[in-house]
Formats: structure tokens, C-alpha cells, sequence
């Protein structure tokens, strides 16, 4: 299964996405930052699955109808961050999707998620992370769970990894840095945490409009 996450960065990069599906041929799309009454309810193959609506700057989800069934989605609020509360960019910060494998029937997580600004500290994100995780599971109790996205966590990744892996879940980075508008703060900004999926690989794809490069994770299931 191949997911590709993207950051649009305020929607700017929005009109590459046909050609990312086409390029890449994902099964799933997962979105942030994205302008969501612009977005198109088809992508290729991908069709639209749910997009946050609360939002200025939302996340969204396209899978591949002809492959999986969607059997539930949620949108989920975390913890709001000091910059949350004056700019208002994003409450919504997770949108997680339950989907069914048509061929084998297995059903299983798949998550978009968009952390706290570099404004806040890494303790807020690192519960953010937590809460989601935790919050995703609710859409299935034991199922293989996949968050993709924009976590906002550029250094000081170990505590993370811990933290995360404290909690049941792999952390995986890309091959390549995802963030690349400041050079204090390059890093990999765009990762995966998982459980119950095997992460293969995770490339970094090359330099849009955006100030994040998309990444596409390959996962096979544990």
C-alpha cells in the first residue's frame, strides 16, 4: 500500500497533485494545509473521502474507492496551543479514516495529522501525537493504524521516538529532510507513526511549490 502526505502550505501547492497521483499511483492521499472548499472530489483513481471543515487551512483524505470501502471517519480536536488560540489556523488536527480492504476484507487506520506550530513546545506536540494515536484507535480496537502528516517536529526526534514507542507505536522518518524554508529549522518535519503495519520505506519526493516536500510511505501490513 503506498500513502503520499503533503503539506500544500496555505493550498499553494494544490495544483500538483494530479500529477503526484499520476506520477506515484498512491492508494491513499493524505492532506494538510489545503484550502478544503477548493479541493476537487476526485484526484485520478483517488476519490474524496472526508476534509475538515472548522478550519481556514484543513486536512483531507482521498483513497482509492475501486481498492478499499470507507467504514467510518472522524475528525478529531486536540489540544489547543497558545498560537491556536490567537491566529485560529487549525483546531481540527487529525482526520482518520477506517477503510476495508475489497480483496481480504481486513479493515485498518489511516490518519492525516497536522501538530501545533513551531511556536509551541515540543511537550504540547508530543501530547497532541499521544492523544491521536489514541483517539484513532477508538475507530477500531486493534486494527494496523497508520498517521501520516506534518508533525512539526524538527529536532530533539529521540524524546519523540520514545514517547511514541512508550505508547505501542513506531516512529518512521523519511529517507530525505521534508522541510526546507529555513536552514536553522530543516529537518524532517513530514514522518509516519505506526502500528500493525510494516513501514517498507519512506521517500522524500522531490521540491514543489510548497516549503514541505511530499512524502510517500510504503506499508505492508504486520
Amino acid at each position: 500500500m503506498k500513502v503520499i502526505s503533503y503539506n500544500l502550505q496555505k493550498h499553494r501547492a494544490a495544483g500538483e497533485l494530479a500529477a503526484l497521483v499520476r506520477e506515484h499511483d498512491p492508494d491513499i492521499l493524505c492532506l494538510q494545509e489545503c484550502d478544503v472548499p477548493e479541493l476537487p472530489a476526485q484526484i485520478g483513481d483517488l476519490v474524496l473521502a472526508d476534509a475538515t471543515q472548522g478550519n481556514r487551512l484543513g486536512l483531507a483524505l482521498f483513497y482509492r474507492s475501486s481498492t478499499y470501502h470507507l467504514q467510518a471517519i472522524r475528525t478529531l480536536g486536540l489540544k489547543k496551543s497558545l498560537h491556536d488560540r490567537i491566529a485560529k489556523p487549525a483546531h481540527e488536527r487529525v482526520l482518520g479514516a477506517r477503510l476495508r480492504d475489497i480483496d481480504d476484507g481486513q479493515d485498518f487506520i489511516v490518519a492525516s495529522f497536522h501538530a501545533a506550530p513551531l511556536t509551541a513546545l515540543n511537550s504540547l506536540r508530543r501530547h497532541q501525537i499521544r492523544a491521536a494515536l489514541t483517539e484513532l484507535a477508538t475507530l477500531g480496537e486493534g486494527l494496523p493504524q497508520l498517521m501520516v502528516g506534518d508533525y512539526n517536529y524538527p529536532i530533539f526526534k529521540e524524546n519523540l521516538g520514545q514517547a511514541v514507542r512508550d505508547h505501542g507505536y513506531a516512529l518512521s522518518l523519511s529517507d530525505d529532510h521534508t522541510y526546507t524554508r529555513y536552514r536553522v529549522f530543516r529537518g524532517h518535519y513530514d514522518f509516519a507513526t505506526s502500528s500493525g503495519f510494516e513501514i517498507e520505506r519512506i521517500t522524500t519526493l522531490p521540491q514543489g511549490a510548497s516549503d514541505h516536500r511530499p512524502i510517500l510511505v510504503t506499508v505492508s501490513p504486520d
